[in-house]
């Protein structure tokens, strides 16, 4: 537990804080250009979702292998995975950039987003899109120093680059008047900076990472390979996206002060759901390490005191959003917006905090089997979760309205740890077949296993 939470909370700190100066993004948008370009930006939240967390799940997929040979000690192994990680990222961050802004205008009227706020929706996220290579950039470096354990160094550039964030923001919305496409501006300029500071410490701070020119050199075999378990967790992403894509096509239809209301909650419920990202980061390096290392018994271990801290920490965010989450609420949204949507955000609030539980295995029990190196199964998980958020979308919002809406991520969760239960089990035993069972690692009733373990 120990060392789960030595690893977790610079991590936690980092998506804090990341978090933090996306909170106060959002609140710059409400507060000063109004409840109508909130909603803009609200409305943009689930294409942006399929689109970068499709880089993000791929940048984390090529963490793993990396993650593994740095635990087996395999140095060769290491530079072939960094350097093709490093050029497939580069290579995929350009293609989704060219396509995501050339589509973003008909996905965004695919989704019946309201006429009135459209062409703000539009401005933002394609700015967004086109700095998709320096969202990448942060995120591959940040996945390369996490495998080799260097959990902090991707949050101090975080921090700075958030501070930058912030102070962009102000600038470009309140002084030079470019409303929510000073809001993107700012956010890519900060992740350039917070990729590049990494990129500077990974070359001067980790000599073990430094390649002769022989070993530079592309292979298609090791290129598929690293395709095999990056696309994977990309796709993970987008498949869970599209069902909340089927979700924000409903809230729109439900007028501005639902998709605003949505918004701000989003932003605020994101907040909380911190600790949940952290500790399934957590348990992707820390997995994919102690596989490397021939012990699995560990991750069985690690997984069980992330439960327990998670599980703590769930009962405390729900009380925390039972007692703040209208006077959190107001922070986004300008006094003279409707009280509706004030009211319909506190009950999003209210209905999501009370399934964080099933949210937490979502992200540790789904990370842990990717980080033992099962990234297509754990594809599935997804899948289930965009079945259960289309089915809501389509059969419950006509029905309920938005109480219908605020039910879906919940029906998500639930589904996919129906699916990423078993998985693990399956999962584990598998390994235990793969990895010599009769080593002390696997053998825990024997003396020579209880002192290993002791060790």
């Amino acid at each position: 537990m120990k060392l789960v939470l030595g690893f977790a909370a610079p991590l936690l700190f980092g998506v804090l804080f990341q978090q933090f100066y996306s909170f106060v993004d959002t609140a710059i948008v409400g507060q000063f250009l109004g409840a109508d370009k909130l909603a803009a930006v609200g409305a943009t939240g689930s294409i942006n979702f399929l689109v970068i967390g499709l880089c993000l799940g791929f940048c984390s997929g090529f963490g793993i292998p990396i993650a593994q040979a740095f635990g087996a000690n395999d140095i060769p192994r290491l530079h072939r995975c960094v350097y093709h990680a490093v050029v497939l990222s580069a290579a995929f961050s350009a293609l989704f950039a060219v396509l995501s802004v050339a589509l973003c205008r008909p996905m965004l009227e695919l989704m019946d987003t309201p006429p009135e706020v459209i062409d703000a929706s539009a401005s933002y996220i394609s700015i967004i899109f086109a700095a998709i290579p320096c969202c990448v950039l942060y995120n591959m470096a940040s996945a390369i120093l996490r495998s080799l354990g260097d959990s902090k160094t991707p949050v101090v550039f975080l921090v700075v680059a958030s501070l930058i964030n912030i102070a962009l923001d102000l600038f470009l919305i309140l002084v030079w008047k470019l409303g929510v496409a000073g809001a993107a501006v700012a956010t890519a300029v900060s992740q350039l900076v917070s990729g590049a500071g990494c990129v500077i410490v990974m070359i001067r701070r980790y000599p073990i990472l430094r390649m002769r020119r022989e070993e530079r050199v592309l292979s298609l075999s090791q290129a598929k390979d690293m395709l095999l378990i990056g696309l994977p967790m990309g796709l993970q992403y987008s498949i869970t996206a599209i069902g909340s894509v089927v979700v924000q096509r409903a809230v729109n239809g439900l007028g501005v002060n639902a998709v605003a209301a949505v918004s701000a909650a989003a932003k605020i419920s994101a907040f909380f759901c911190c600790v949940f990202d952290a500790l399934a980061s957590t348990m992707a390096t820390y997995a994919g390490q102690n596989i490397g290392a021939r012990k699995l018994h560990r991750v069985d271990e690690g997984l069980k005191d992330a439960s327990i801290i998670g599980s703590i920490y769930c009962v405390l965010a729900f009380i925390a959003v039972a007692l703040f989450s209208r006077p959190m609420l107001r922070m986004f949204i300008d006094s003279g917006a409707s009280p509706e949507v004030t009211e319909m955000g506190a009950e999003y609030l209210m209905i999501n905090a009370a399934f964080y539980i099933p949210l937490l295995f979502v992200n540790i029990v789904r990370l842990s089997i990717q980080g033992m190196g099962f990234t297509r199964p754990a594809m599935f998980a997804g899948l289930f979760e965009m079945v259960a958020r289309t089915a809501v979308a389509l059969a419950l919002v006509p029905r309920m309205g938005f109480t219908g809406a605020c039910l879906a991520n919940p029906a998500a969760w639930i589904m996919a740890d129906l699916f990423l239960f078993p998985c693990y089990r399956y999962v584990t035993r598998t390994l235990r077949g793969r990895l010599m069972p009769d080593t002390p690692e696997y053998t825990a009733d024997e003396p020579q296993a209880q002192e290993h373990r002791a060790a």
